[in-house]
Parts: C-alpha cells; structure tokens; sequence
C-alpha cells in the first residue's frame, strides 16, 4: 500500500518525472530526492543545495597557505546521499557523458572518489532541471517509457488483458531501439570527451557541465556540475 501511494504521488509531481529522466535514476532516487530537498527555490544556486545535501568538500587553510580541499562535509540527509551514489554507480555503467566523466575524475584521484563526484555532479543537473524545467538532454526515451509506465502500474493501473508486456509495450528491450539509443549515448560521451581534449588544449579554468536540452556551461562553474547556458562551447559535464 505504502508503495503504491509513493507511486501516485509520483506520477502526480512533475518534478519527480523530470528527474527519472536521467539513466540511472529510479523512482526511489527521485522521491528521496525532492523529499529531502522540498521546492528548489529555496536554493538560489546549485552550491548551495550540494552543501545542504553535504556533498561540497571541507576546505582547511592555516594563515597563508593554499586552501587544501579534503573529505566530503556529509552534513545533509544520509540517505539522501546514499541515494544519490547508488544512482551514481548506475549511471556511469552505461554509456553518456556521465561514465566519461567518471573515468576521467577515476583516472586522476581513483574510483570511489569518482562516485562522489559524480554523485555530486547529479545534484547540481538536477537543480539545472529542475529550475529551468527541463528534461535531461541525454534521456534515452525507451527507458523513460518504461520507467512511467512501470509507475503506473504500481499506482493501479489495470494491465490490459492480451496487451504486449511492459518490456514490450515501452520499445525498451525492443534490439533496434536499444541499439539507437545506445548509439546516441556514446556520440554523447565522444562529444564529451572532444570537449574536454579542446578544454583542457585551451588552459581555462575548471568548468562544469549542462545537460537539458540545447544547453551546456558558458563561463567557469568554480567546481559546480551540470551548469547550463545558450552555447555548448566547453564540457558539457
């Protein structure tokens, strides 16, 4: 009974919807998730919101030396946080911008740091989204089916008797719609990752990531994820 009146007021919250767009992202992570976080405008900026869910790095600095970054401060919701790496280990096992970006923070400081990264990088596409009211840009439409029809089916609905199953009825497990999806998925990653070898040509700063449709970062994010502007001049994650 409890699951299935999660599963109503899922498909009643848009928000919800919005954030099952993202491959690796369950109804589970999407519930917990507005949840914890309530209405997004209570956040004026992507920053704030990690910090709340404690997924900003602790900063220790004595008299004038560099500011060494260390640890995660896990000052928010634990399970909001648990929540968010488990959808982080999904979504960088398949292929899009998000496993590209995985690998190259793993590459660098090492596996389970990049899952909190990654984690962290969730959190601000899903303030990007939920703010401009956007969809993920890189969401593979079968998927999306599946997941919201699946949704109803725990809220009630009646499965039509004689109807195809719901693998079937959704294109999800259907060869040639996977096989196109995961071909945009990887030009996806491969954009990515074009992005990041002229960025990293050119010298910036660090700079984060867009991904709702037609948007990706214009200006440095100073180490925020998922920054959405017009023009997807550096990477987009």
């Amino acid at each position: 009974m409890l699951e299935k009146e999660i599963a109503q007021h899922a498909l009643a919250s848009d928000d919800i919807r919005r954030l099952m767009t993202v491959p690796g992202v369950s109804l589970t992570t999407a519930a917990t998730f507005i949840a914890a976080v309530g209405e997004i405008d209570r956040f004026p900026s992507p920053r704030k919101l990690v910090g709340y869910l404690g997924l900003d790095p602790k900063v220790r600095q004595s008299g004038r030396e560099p500011a060494r970054h260390g640890r995660i401060s896990k000052q928010g919701d634990a399970q909001t946080r648990q929540m968010l790496t488990e959808a982080a280990c999904v979504a960088v096992s398949t292929a899009g911008p998000m496993r590209a970006f995985y690998e190259r923070v793993r590459a660098r400081r090492g596996g389970q740091i990049a899952i909190v990264a990654v984690a962290r990088k969730l959190t601000v596409l899903f303030w990007h989204m939920l703010t401009r009211q956007e969809d993920y840009a890189f969401a593979r439409p079968s998927l999306t089916r599946h997941k919201l029809r699946e949704l109803e089916l725990r809220a009630g609905a009646e499965r039509h008797p004689g109807s195809r199953s719901l693998k079937h009825s959704s294109g999800y497990h259907q060869r040639p719609n996977r096989e196109r999806e995961r071909e945009l998925s990887l030009q996806a990653e491969l954009a990515y990752r074009r992005l990041v070898s002229d960025w990293k040509a050119a010298g910036p700063a660090k700079v984060g990531a867009g991904a709702t449709p037609g948007r990706a970062s214009s200006r440095p994010s100073l180490r925020q994820a998922a920054r959405q502007a017009s023009k997807p001049q550096r990477p987009a994650l």
